[in-house]
């Protein structure tokens, strides 16, 4: 059986690993299902438009509970993996559907900045209340205003 080899280089996750475990042939396998965006900057000069490709991929076993626990969203990834045909029948109507599954993940941030996105993002998610009384609040840094000569920059 042939299949399709997809390269997603320098990406980065639009949000955490969704893990859940459903029945394999050997009982209970953990699956895993990510979205991964790459940017790509296409054309130049004044005609250069920044393109985004997202993905949806499915990982299977141990490297969907390691991803789980060690990447969330913003994390930098290289993934490898295939392309498959998953067309099915609904309604007497053909479904016709692709399916990305994950077969190399390579984790492109260092352990300190891995650390540091999960403190934020466990920091994020506590509600006010449970954050302690003398933590500052969280404030958003004010957008500078762009001129027209950063605009043509």
């Amino acid at each position: 059986m042939a299949f399709v080899r997809v390269e997603q280089r320098n990406a980065h996750l639009a949000s955490s690993v969704r893990l859940e475990y459903v029945n394999g042939r050997e009982g209970k396998i953990a699956r895993g299902t990510v979205t991964v965006i790459s940017n790509t900057r296409r054309g130049s000069g004044e005609g250069r438009e920044d393109e985004a490709t997202a993905i949806q991929w499915t990982l299977w076993g141990t490297q969907a509970i390691y991803a789980a626990e060690y990447l969330g969203k913003g994390s930098h990834v290289n993934i490898v993996g295939r392309l498959r045909n998953n067309n099915y029948e609904k309604d007497g109507a053909e479904v016709y559907a692709l399916t990305f599954t994950c077969e190399e993940l390579d984790y492109l941030d260092s352990k300190a900045d891995s650390d540091a996105r999960r403190a934020r993002q466990e920091g994020a998610s506590a509600s006010p209340e449970a954050r302690p009384a003398d933590a500052a609040p969280r404030t958003s840094r004010p957008r500078r205003a762009r001129s027209e000569a950063d605009a043509r920059a």
